[in-house]
């Protein structure tokens, strides 16, 4: 992974490839950011005029590269936009500088070093850059670069194989010896490294990544970490009972996996549990889901990827606050032994489900985890879910859903949505729609009213949830994976949404704040 480090050097004098400075959106024209000062006296007091001749205007996500002045040591200027100038003028929104930084540096893939003069003046603005930086810099490369046996032995040149990302990023402007930024950037360190093996999980095809090969992944992780793993094969499924996991595994020769990652902190008071969707690979099983459908199917255990990564997040901050994890771990496929349509499951909980669709797979699996998660009382439960595409209808690519059975909770995961950087909006869980997942054979079916889908499927969910415990449900189904051309710090296939919302509620917890 990219390496971060607080640079000592001033702008001027730093030797790399290239200098990142800040532009605002102005009513007359580009206006530089705080951290730019030693690059624009290098110009002579003219890089905002330079810029502007050049066409830039500090509109969001706008990257001009320029040759830099003979003072400076860098060779290259990159001038990254901020958006419109802020009232004050030094106070940058936090995500607008994460995701000015993340477009700089993906533009600066392949390159060795580069100083970010973004505005830094206080930690949390120092945070946010580097955040930014670090996501921008991903790159998934671990089934590129395979050596083609034909070419010339002679063909090769300095740009061949993987786009690697850039390799380090120095940040400048802050306070190197002060604690507070120390510990500012080796939490964006910690944070990142974790959200980007939750992409890299993500992205590993579905041959490489299924049960048995992700819980190897979360024991591996909670062995170096001090997390304790316990993992459920298909015989402990089958004796505990969990006929949800079961019954979605079934039509696989991947059997499903339940496993469990504990973070305990001596002086905790509180606990949060999370539980996390991991199909790992979703055809639909007997309800096939149509050509144009499947492609991305690996992506349905984006839930699962961003629970493990807080927990080992949680772990790496040392968090006064037990986080426990919960990855409902399947691979969702037709064959003759797969659960048909109008099968009945027993779920954990001892309820019996109705399945009248294949494809509503992930409030299965989930709903074992969630009544397993119960029985240990937690004060809290979020579950995190590629759940829906009603979802995406009602929200689409980019923002996720909040249910919960508690409006205050519900509240307050928004807001901590919102002031990480990650666009959701709060959802409601009206109480007639509950009667469409009347069955007359079962005790519920896992399907209901085909409009408001995603608030069904939710409602479906609090079912399994035990009672007197807050609890959230976040169907990430629309941010979890881009399809599209990257964007800031958003990478192309898997995002790791939700990793943020769920490390800064376990750090209000840990606090005290559990909202």
């Amino acid at each position: 992974m990219t390496a971060l480090t607080l640079s000592t050097a001033g702008a001027a004098t730093l030797r790399a490839d290239a200098l990142v400075v800040g532009v605002a959106k102005g009513v007359k024209g580009p206006v530089l950011a705080p951290g730019s000062e030693a690059v624009d006296k290098a110009f002579d007091g003219k890089l905002a005029a330079v810029l502007a001749t050049l066409g830039a205007t500090g509109a969001e996500g706008e990257l001009t590269k320029l040759p830099a002045a003979s003072g400076l040591k860098a060779p290259v200027v990159v001038a990254v936009g901020l958006g419109p100038v802020p009232d004050k003028e030094d106070a940058y929104d936090a995500e607008a500088l994460r995701r000015a930084a993340g477009t700089a540096a993906r533009a600066l893939s392949r390159s060795k070093k580069a100083g970010f003069a973004l505005p830094a003046g206080s930690v949390e603005d120092a945070a946010a850059v580097a955040e930014g930086a670090l996501l921008g810099s991903y790159a998934f490369t671990a089934y590129q670069g395979g050596e083609n046996k034909l070419a010339p032995k002679d063909a090769k040149s300095k740009d061949s194989g993987p786009k690697q990302p850039l390799a380090e990023v120095a940040l400048l402007g802050g306070k190197p010896r002060d604690k507070a930024y120390k510990a500012a950037v080796e939490r964006a360190l910690a944070l990142v490294e974790e959200i980007n093996r939750a992409r890299d999980l993500i992205n590993t095809p579905p041959n490489d990544l299924y049960p048995e090969s992700f819980a190897a992944v979360a024991t591996a992780a909670g062995k170096e970490h001090g997390v304790k793993v316990q993992v459920l094969d298909e015989k402990a499924l089958v004796k505990g009972g969990y006929g949800g996991l079961l019954g979605v595994g079934q039509g696989s020769t991947n059997g499903p996996r339940l496993v469990k990652l504990a973070y305990t902190h001596p002086k905790a008071e509180k606990t949060l549990a999370l539980v996390g969707k991991g199909i790992t690979y979703d055809s639909g099983g007997i309800s096939l889901k149509p050509a144009g459908h499947n492609e991305t199917m690996k992506c349905d255990m984006s839930g699962a990827a961003a629970v493990f990564a807080a927990v080992i997040t949680a772990a790496r901050l040392g968090l006064k606050v037990n986080v426990t994890g919960w990855l409902a771990l399947a691979e969702n496929m037709p064959s003759g032994n797969a659960t048909r349509p109008g099968d009945v499951l027993r779920m954990y909980s001892g309820k019996t489900v109705e399945v009248l669709n294949t494809d509503a797979e992930g409030r299965l699996v989930l709903a074992d985890a969630l009544t397993r998660a119960s029985e240990e009382k937690p004060d809290a439960i979020v579950d995190v879910a590629t759940l829906t595409g009603a979802m995406v209808l009602a929200l689409g690519n980019r923002t996720f859903g909040i249910m919960a059975n508690d409006d205050a909770f519900r509240t307050s995961v928004h807001e901590i949505a919102e002031e990480v950087g990650e666009a959701s909006w709060p959802m409601p869980l009206p109480a007639d729609l509950r009667k469409g997942m009347d069955s007359p054979t079962a005790d519920m079916a896992n399907m209901g009213e085909r409009m408001g889908g995603g608030l069904v499927a939710g409602l479906f969910l609090k079912e399994f949830v035990g009672e007197g415990i807050a609890w959230a449900h976040l169907d990430i189904a629309g941010p979890a994976y881009h399809e599209g051309a990257p964007y800031g710090y958003t990478p192309k296939g898997g995002t790791g949404s939700a990793v943020r919302t769920l490390v800064r509620l376990a750090e209000r917890t840990a606090d005290g704040d559990l909202g």
